[in-house]
């Protein structure tokens, strides 16, 4: 507990409120130049905490956790999702996690390996067709539909036929609003419909559903009501989805615009064998495509933003925190900060090479948060961006057009405006 006078001192901030029909990555970052790594603002109706010292967001995000709960970002995505792993708190989170865990296993994971590469060769065929004909791909809807599916078919198993086609919408609508909302809710009756028929059927699948479904919670030996469970699948699907979707689509852009980057990565990609699905262990052969994903998860995280707020009175420094203080976390600007990163706003995939020295701190980079609320689909994400520039990159380079705008559209996830319409050119066919 802070009591004492002097210790209440708060951090410098605008005077003027945000203004919600401003775009608010755009307001942050302009007051992040006025005002540095914290700063005191008003926004939403609410006293907010801007932080982008990464001492402070460690003291967040690890070391004092507990006393911050999810904020104000998490009212539209439990509205969207339910009581879900990225929503709930306390007691019933730390239940939750547990039993959801062993489906995010390694060997659970490995057991996908082939369901992620069949879609992605699905994918190159596409656009290897396109290379042929020398007619341009919508990468960002080809993305979406691909990732879609390797998510449903992971969570479904044989019954993804049955559920593919209700939601689609995630793939065919872009806008994250209250009419989207309202129509992604009610599919979690469709969650229940499979898991009913499973029942029925005295069906044990292997699927995460099944695994989620045999979970037992090992205090009561009890399972997932029907509700808690299309709450934490339909949290799957939708984070499953929308991260690795979005940061593909960012991988392609970049490597577009850097022909020495591109360059290296298929260098590195003429060794890769894709006649079968590699083993886990043999991703790590290949630095070069897991140092361009990072890059772009640096330059362009999907979750660029995290709330939380002070349960309790707290103290970050020299500044204090009263209970109650919502508090913005924004990766965007963590990951471009100028004191962290050489040239923050340059895409540089050999700053994350493995073979030099790094003295960044931590909470430097972390495009899948940090600490006990850390995503627990982060191995999965990775594996999956991974495996789709091998694949892809193996036999293809895709074109931007030169009229392609980046306009960053800052919403639940950081995206651009327009769907990227690129040509992909043969470096090699596939047989």
């Amino acid at each position: 507990m802070i009591s004492t006078a002097s210790a209440r001192r708060f951090p410098p901030g605008p005077t003027e409120r945000y203004n919600p029909s401003h775009d608010l990555l755009t307001w942050l970052n302009n007051q992040f130049d006025r005002f540095g790594s914290i700063y005191r603002a008003s926004a939403f109706g609410t006293d907010v905490y801007v932080v982008s010292e990464p001492e402070y967001v460690d003291h967040i995000l690890r070391t004092n956790w507990q006393n911050y709960v999810k904020g104000f970002a998490i009212k539209r995505i439990g509205f969207l999702l339910g009581n879900g792993l990225m929503v709930s708190t306390g007691e019933f989170w730390k239940k939750q996690r547990r039993m959801i865990q062993p489906a995010f296993h390694e060997e659970a994971i490995a057991a996908l390996m082939g369901v992620i590469r069949a879609a992605n060769l699905e994918l190159l065929q596409t656009w290897t067709r396109a290379a042929q004909q020398k007619q341009a791909v919508n990468v960002t809807n080809d993305i979406s539909h691909m990732i879609l599916k390797i998510v449903l078919i992971s969570i479904f198993g044989e019954d993804y036929e049955q559920v593919a086609p209700h939601f689609s919408i995630l793939s065919d609508e872009s806008t994250r609003n209250l009419q989207f909302a309202e129509t992604f809710r009610p599919l979690g009756k469709k969650v229940v419909e499979v898991a009913t028929e499973r029942r029925k059927q005295n069906r044990i699948a292997t699927d995460m559903l099944g695994m989620l479904m045999a979970a037992r919670d090992r205090n009561t030996d009890k399972g997932m009501s029907d509700r808690e469970l299309v709450s934490e699948i339909m949290t799957l699907i939708v984070a499953g989805h929308e991260t690795t979707a979005s940061t593909l689509n960012w991988t392609w852009h970049l490597l577009s615009g850097s022909p020495a980057a591109e360059e290296k990565l298929h260098q590195e990609l003429s060794s890769f064998q894709d006649t079968d699905s590699p083993a886990m262990g043999e991703l790590a052969k290949f630095p070069y495509t897991r140092q361009v994903i990072e890059e772009t998860l640096r330059l362009y995280p999907a979750g660029w933003l995290m709330t939380r707020r002070a349960i309790k009175d707290d103290q970050l420094g020299d500044y204090f925190v009263p209970a109650g203080t919502e508090v913005y976390i924004a990766p965007y600007l963590i990951q471009r900060h100028p004191d962290f990163w050489q040239h923050p706003n340059q895409f540089d995939p050999a700053r994350f090479d493995p073979a030099q020295p790094n003295q960044r701190h931590p909470m430097t980079m972390i495009p899948f948060s940090a600490g006990p609320r850390k995503c627990i689909g982060e191995m999965l994400a990775r594996i999956e961006m991974q495996m789709h520039v091998m694949i892809i990159a193996k036999h293809l380079r895709l074109r931007c057009s030169s009229d392609q705008k980046v306009e960053l559209e800052a919403g639940v996830n950081l995206r651009n405006k327009h769907d990227f319409i690129m040509t992909p050119e043969l470096i090699q066919p596939y047989a």
